[in-house]
């Protein structure tokens, strides 16, 4: 049996946090994403649901109270070593939500925080985690339509 054959597939999610047109992110301080920045998340719990584990998540990493909205894509982030072997596949579940409170501080896995435009987290190019510019054009999308 292959280290490919061992890997399941984990349920996690990612805050997609709105302050006025900017995103929270994290830089992350844990594999497979290290020194990447990217939306606040993590794996989901046995028995905690996606909103729970979405306002869990934000607040353990960054201090900010935030209202989930609505689950609106997913992310496969799979991660394979040189010899092409599975090490890692995470199933992101991006759930849109409103920022309540606080500025952000890095805590649990996050190295630091930001707010960032849309056009921020295009420069920031391969320091940002896969998909963090396209979930980011979704939402505002959404946002954009209500």
């Amino acid at each position: 049996m292959s280290a490919s054959d061992r890997v399941r597939p984990v349920p996690a999610v990612i805050a997609v946090v709105v302050r006025d047109r900017r995103f929270l992110l994290v830089r992350r301080a844990n594999p497979p994403d290290r020194g990447r920045w990217g939306f606040p998340g993590g794996r989901i719990e046995p028995g905690e649901t996606v909103i729970a584990a979405v306002r869990r998540e934000v607040r353990e990493e960054t201090a900010v109270t935030i209202e989930p909205i609505v689950p609106f894509t997913t992310v496969d982030v799979i991660d394979r070593d040189d010899d092409g072997d599975l090490r890692h596949h995470f199933v992101l579940i991006a759930v849109l939500c409103r920022w309540i409170a606080g500025e952000g501080a890095a805590a649990d896995d996050a190295l630091e925080t930001g707010w960032f435009t849309l056009d921020e987290i295009a420069a920031l190019g391969p320091a940002a985690s896969a998909a963090v510019d396209t979930v980011a054009a979704q939402a505002l999308a959404m946002i954009a339509r209500d």
